[in-house]
């Protein structure tokens, strides 16, 4: 059976993207000393376990 060509194709329409939350917020020193003094117990845990693996 032959394809119709009188119908019009349908194209999907692409999803918006979300907002990006990092590039929302500028990155100002206060912020990055609050990313930085959160990120100290994860340093911690890292060192333990490489100083571990080290053994």
């Amino acid at each position: 059976m032959a394809e119709r060509t009188d119908q019009p194709t349908v194209e999907p329409t692409p999803r918006a993207p979300r907002p990006n939350q990092i590039l929302a917020e500028p990155a100002t020193p206060q912020a990055c000393a609050a990313d930085y003094q959160a990120g100290a117990d994860i340093r911690q845990t890292i060192a333990r376990q490489d100083a571990r693996a080290r053994r």
